[in-house]
């Protein structure tokens, strides 16, 4: 579903307002218009009841919130309401890391995450096409384009105006599959409650809780929302998420259509017994010394763990693998990220042979070494995600993952991987012809710059700290990322589907010995890198550009039937002519953005 346009909230409140005004002012037929039906009130006498205010004194959100909603024309189309974030906090809902998120694997090291929206077909009989609202006596068709377009404070302000506005908008949070909102400190769980009670198609909720929350928030969702399949919870600020383990169990044990749970700070479920038929995708973060973990998911496709970066956790990793395995033989996608993995956590899952995984994430481990990619490699030989970030693997690892994954691996991540060099990146790049996106941050990088990783863990492999030079070149590769890499002094690029460059914190990267031959580079990252090599990106960008565009004029036919490619010598004719007469050429917009 495309994005609908959106509506400033404050244009979206003076909008209101003034249809508010223009009803206690405006003279319809010499006399005023009642303010309950909207009949002319010269007279009449008014037989309904005023209507309650629907806008809670205490209000779910303080700042604005984009709504997009996909609506019908007509009875029994597919109707769908979305709640997203305003574009002044653009952050995800998630903190959890990137891997899992394959379509939009982001090189960097934070990302973004937007969720598809996908209406489906519902049978709410809205009568848009023939209904008339007051004030204007517009259809409600204009009506519902216009409120689609508000956040979900004015669309509640909006249902004050009349009965025909309230009606259109009663309506349209009836017919709500999708809801994402932020809820600030200061509102409670009750109107939360009152909110998700005017949904009851609802589908997918995502909440961002700026406040302490626990077990009553979920028994308002599974109260107000039965056909719940998509639940996303993060916390922002100081917030703390004080739901138990057992509380978790139970809500989605009662929650049989429930498909996807994703929630953060989970530092205080201290053990958790999850068993359901129907979740495909689970993700936690911010897990602490959990006593047990057990997952009885049988239709378990997704799996993301997090862990809290804490000396003194005491989680059994290689009891959670194996339970793993026992109970959860469908999984797909695996991401684990703590700093308690190990060699013998790798073993444990690679005797376990997860026949159908295809996406592998293994984060922090530092005590993952080439041994542990021996046992990968010998057990799944059809991955197309790797992500072991922050790992002990040298360039050995790296050649036995292109030895094994050179038909399947499209996206590799070693970032924050020390004893890396700039030949094995070279070396993985040139085995890996299907690769698409790769990400080796922070592994050319200079000793002496903090990073915690490299303190703790030296690198006996790394033979040339300074003046590292690489040469990339592949057919496919998309996205790549260099972040880091300080040590970085010369770089040769020859990608012709390059979209994504990231040269954060390359300050030893200089212009001169710097080639770009990436004619589709839209996106370049490049804070912290000398200010010349900023313009040498742009230069050098705007040549491939302008080498790959076609410069002749096209000429319509005199029937104006199509374009014909024009002479050379009209080509030339009218060169010299836009010479002679001094005129300008129009402006061609930045075909790649560079941000520092």
């Amino acid at each position: 579903m495309q994005p609908q346009p959106h509506i400033s909230p404050a244009t979206a409140t003076a909008a209101i307002s003034a249809a508010l005004e223009s009803q206690r002012i405006r003279k319809n037929r010499g006399s005023y218009n009642c303010g309950r039906c909207g009949q002319p009130k010269k007279g009449h006498v008014c037989l309904l009841s005023p209507a309650p205010s629907d806008v809670p004194t205490t209000p779910i959100a303080t700042e604005p919130v984009t709504s997009c909603i996909s609506a019908a024309a007509s009875s029994s189309r597919s109707t769908v309401l979305s709640l997203t974030a305003a574009p002044s906090s653009r952050q995800s809902f998630t903190h959890l890391r990137r891997a899992l998120s394959f379509d939009d694997v982001d090189a960097r090291s934070n990302s973004l995450d937007e969720p598809d929206l996908d209406a489906a077909s519902t049978d709410l009989d809205l009568h848009l096409d023939t209904d008339i609202v007051q004030p204007g006596r517009f259809h409600a068709v204009g009506l519902w384009e216009v409120l689609k377009r508000l956040p979900p404070s004015s669309l509640l302000m909006a249902a004050r105006v009349c009965k025909g506005w309230r009606e259109t908008s009663r309506k349209m949070w009836k017919a709500a599959e999708e809801l994402r909102i932020r809820v600030p400190e200061r509102a409670q769980i009750g109107y939360i409650g009152s909110l998700l009670q005017k949904c009851p198609r609802l589908i997918r909720l995502s909440l961002k809780i700026e406040s302490d929350f626990d077990a009553t928030t979920l028994a308002c969702i599974a109260f107000s929302c039965p056909n719940l399949e998509v639940l996303e919870i993060s916390t922002s600020g100081a917030a703390v998420n004080r739901i138990t383990g057992d509380e978790l169990g139970r809500f989605v044990a009662n929650k049989r259509g429930l498909t996807s749970l994703k929630m953060e700070g989970c530092s205080n479920l201290g053990g958790f017994s999850l068993s359901s038929s129907s979740l495909s995708t689970l993700w936690l973060s911010d897990l602490h010394s959990l006593s047990k973990m057990i997952f009885n998911c049988p239709n378990l496709t997704e799996i993301s763990l997090e862990f809290s970066r804490q000396e003194d956790d005491s989680t059994d990793l290689v009891t959670m693998v194996d339970g793993l395995g026992r109970t959860c033989t469908r999984l797909q996608n695996i991401h684990i990220a703590s700093l308690k993995l190990s060699h013998p956590v790798v073993l444990a899952l690679t005797a376990v042979n997860f026949r159908m995984l295809r996406m592998l994430s293994l984060v922090l481990g530092i005590d993952i070494t080439d041994a542990s990619v021996a046992a990968i490699s010998s057990s799944y030989t059809n991955l197309e995600l790797l992500d072991l970030s922050g790992s002990s693997i040298t360039d050995t690892g790296l050649g036995m993952i292109c030895d094994v994954l050179p038909d399947t691996l499209s996206k590799l991540l070693v970032a924050l991987c020390p004893n890396i060099t700039s030949s094995g990146i070279q070396f993985a790049t040139a085995q890996l012809p299907l690769l698409e996106l790769m990400d080796c941050g922070m592994t050319v990088s200079d000793p002496n710059i903090d990073n915690p990783i490299i303190e703790e863990n030296p690198s006996p492999y790394k033979t040339a700290g300074y003046n590292q030079k690489m040469f990339i070149k592949h057919k496919r590769l998309k996205k790549l990322s260099l972040w880091g890499c300080s040590s970085l002094d010369a770089l040769f690029l020859n990608c012709p589907e390059l979209k994504d460059l990231n040269l954060n914190l390359c300050s030893n990267l200089q212009p001169q010995s710097l080639v770009l031959q990436c004619p589709k580079l839209e996106l370049v990252y490049a804070s912290g890198c000398q200010d010349l090599l900023t313009g040498a990106i742009r230069k050098q960008v705007s040549e491939n550009h302008a080498a790959n565009e076609n410069h002749m004029p096209r000429k319509r036919l005199a029937d104006a039937s199509k374009r014909i490619q024009a002479l050379p010598s009209l080509y030339q004719e009218t060169r010299d002519d836009e010479i002679y007469t001094g005129k300008r050429r129009k402006l061609e917009r930045e075909v790649c953005t560079i941000i520092q």
